[in-house]
């Protein structure tokens, strides 16, 4: 039994997760997807549960490929589930959490990829079909039982959470259909974003545009209005054409632009409280190369050419490092023709990747002089930028020189890196997110491509001087991404009133280096603190509201009613209600973070016909 990741405690060089389950019992915790993903690659990830087939983990209960493809599904959130007794708490292919013992002792838990939320639900279902999918959700709206949709765990305020029932459809990840003519490809809502880029790659197809990672479920990934970056881009919403959702009120929807179009809207970024999203039609473009070229300018440099740049690059972002005069700036076009890839990577001066972390390697060494010895020299020689970052700012996460100091080394690290690289645009467009983590990311008009509003600049700016005022311990980077504007009703780029808006979105972080709990604790109030100070000075002024996967319920009623009244400012709320009520008018599909942002008023008995006479008519 353990109470931390067995990623975290695995043996120095070890593969983390499946190795480490071989022999063990009674495991009530979550092995990090993360992990087992960099360990196994998806196309393997089958085979290698397969292999651990007869260790003492699996006691000898994964006989056939029903039960090996539910440990496969389980794979597919963000965390990988191990289950108290090993998998004798796995029961039928619908309910996998039904036949787990109800002691507490017994409990399982999912924890999310930045081990920031945790949930212990009830029962987790995994439908492997769209007919078993319809009868679990007409069962619990039957019965009045709550069932929380679940993508993979990412999201870092835990969104799909809940304690009662969850449903996955981890086990409907089939790609339905290629239409290399349309350039469109349709996809059950399981499948991962990674597992589609495979699929279409042979069409010549790609995704227009991509999150930081790729182990989304295409399901999650379009109902938090998930976004890459690129200022002529909008979010990765845009890009669902067609969707199919099992709703508790109205049955099996098929909804596009030209069925249903306003709920279409409507239903493309709700968060899971409108149906379970079964199927997608996402929109593709021909596969293409990228060429990335990266390098450190000064926030003058920036604020001056930050519009030229916005309009010279197809993707762009800009990680901003506090306490210097640094700025990633990482910029990316598609490879033209007659261009030759060699050459353009060898125009710029190369590095090797031990040279390149020297800053944050050196910078460790003399901090830390129990790592300085023969015995562990090895280790951080053998450590790649993001956990030498994070074995800085275990050292002392809090201490706002010391994080100076850190930044600073990052800073060169990133000089160090200044250059150019050509690769295909889904292996571009993919980036470290670093470790465990608190994030708010937060998204605001910024006028639009052709007449910039500076409103990006200025609330940078904003945020620079407040952290450097206060001397708030902020790691880097500030992460800063722009996108083109959303129909969808509910996205947080949405401009129904501009339809070529540019939204700028900006990320603030917290690192999670330490796996003691006061030290956590102290971290997550100094974060809140940072957070706090933002939304009170700064968010207002530019309009800006939290991405739906970063929002978190706050701890007072007061934080409550302004995040509230915010959202109602923002967004056509009663409307979304209204769409809730007529799908799922027993709101089962809800969990506290959907019921605190958008709070539905009490059915009375005209309120509770009606709905029932709207669900009678979509049947």
């Amino acid at each position: 039994p353990t109470s931390t990741c067995l990623c975290t405690r695995g043996p120095s060089g070890g593969p983390p997760c499946l190795r480490n389950m071989a022999g063990l019992r009674n495991v009530r915790r979550i092995v990090n997807w993360r992990c087992i993903s960099e360990t196994f690659p998806s196309s393997n990830f089958s085979r290698a549960v397969s292999s651990f087939h007869g260790t003492r983990v699996f006691d000898g209960d994964i006989q056939s490929a029903t039960h090996r493809r539910e440990w496969i599904g389980m794979g597919s959130l963000g965390t990988f589930a191990l289950f108290a007794s090993g998998v004798a708490a796995i029961g039928t292919a619908n309910s996998v959490l039904a036949d787990a013992p109800n002691d507490e002792e017994e409990e399982s838990t999912i924890v999310n990829w930045s081990n920031t939320h945790e949930c212990k639900p009830a029962a987790f279902h995994q439908p492997d079909s769209l007919e078993e999918l319809e009868r679990l959700v007409a069962a619990a709206h039957r019965d009045g039982r709550n069932l929380r949709p679940i993508g993979s765990a990412l999201s870092p305020n835990g969104a799909a959470f809940s304690s009662a029932e969850l449903v996955s459809v981890a086990m409907m990840d089939r790609v339905v259909k290629v239409d290399p003519s349309n350039g469109q490809v349709t996809v059950q809502a399981g499948a991962r974003v990674s597992q589609v880029t495979e699929a279409i790659k042979p069409y010549g197809l790609v995704l227009q545009n991509f999150a930081s990672i790729a182990e989304q479920q295409v399901g999650g990934f379009m109902q938090v209005g998930a976004h890459g970056t690129g200022a002529r881009l909008p979010p990765v919403d845009e890009q669902v054409v067609g969707m199919t959702i099992v709703t508790p009120g109205m049955g099996t929807l098929r909804l596009s632009e030209d069925a249903d179009p306003e709920l279409f809207r409507m239903a493309k970024v709700a968060m899971g409280s409108l149906g379970v999203v079964a199927e997608a039609t996402l929109q593709c473009v021909p596969a293409h190369q990228l060429v990335e070229k990266t390098f450190v300018a000064s926030r003058a440099f920036v604020a001056a050419n930050h519009a030229q740049l916005l309009r010279d690059h197809k993707h762009i972002r800009f990680m901003w490092i506090p306490y210097t005069d640094a700025v990633v700036v990482v910029g990316s076009n598609p490879l033209e023709p007659g261009q030759d890839p060699k050459k353009l990577e060898k125009s710029v001066k190369q590095m090797s990747e031990y040279k390149k972390v020297a800053p944050l390697r050196d910078l460790l060494l003399k901090s830390a002089p129990e790592m300085n010895t023969w015995a562990r020299r090895g280790e951080v020689a053998a450590m790649n930028f993001a956990q030498l970052r994070d074995a800085l700012l275990a050292l002392a996460p809090l201490d706002t020189e010391f994080v100076k100091r850190v930044n600073a080394a990052e800073a060169q690290f990133w000089r160090n890196n200044e250059g150019v690289r050509v690769d295909w645009s889904h292996r571009v467009l993919g980036f470290e997110c670093g470790g465990e983590q608190w994030v708010s990311e937060v998204a605001f008009p910024a006028g639009t491509l052709s007449e910039p509003s500076k409103a990006d600049m200025g609330f940078m700016a904003d945020v620079l001087e407040l952290i450097e005022k206060e001397g708030l311990p902020a790691p880097a980077p500030i992460e800063q991404r722009w996108t083109s504007s959303s129909t969808a009703t509910m996205s947080i780029a949405s401009s129904p009133n501009q339809p070529d808006a540019m939204h700028s979105w900006v990320g603030i972080i917290m690192y999670l280096p330490t796996s003691d709990p006061a030290q956590r604790s102290e971290i997550t109030a100094r974060f809140n603190h940072y957070k706090q100070l933002c939304m009170d000075r700064i968010w207002e002024k530019y309009g800006a509201v939290e991405h739906w996967a970063k929002v978190e319920v706050p701890a007072t009623s007061g934080g409550v009613t302004q995040l509230q009244e915010r959202l109602q400012k923002r967004f056509p709320v009663d409307e979304f209600n209204r769409a809730r009520a007529r799908l799922d008018p027993k709101n089962i599909l809800s969990n506290e973070l959907v019921d605190t942002l958008f709070p539905r008023p009490p059915q009375g008995p005209f309120e509770w016909i009606l709905a029932q006479v709207q669900a009678l008519q979509g049947k």
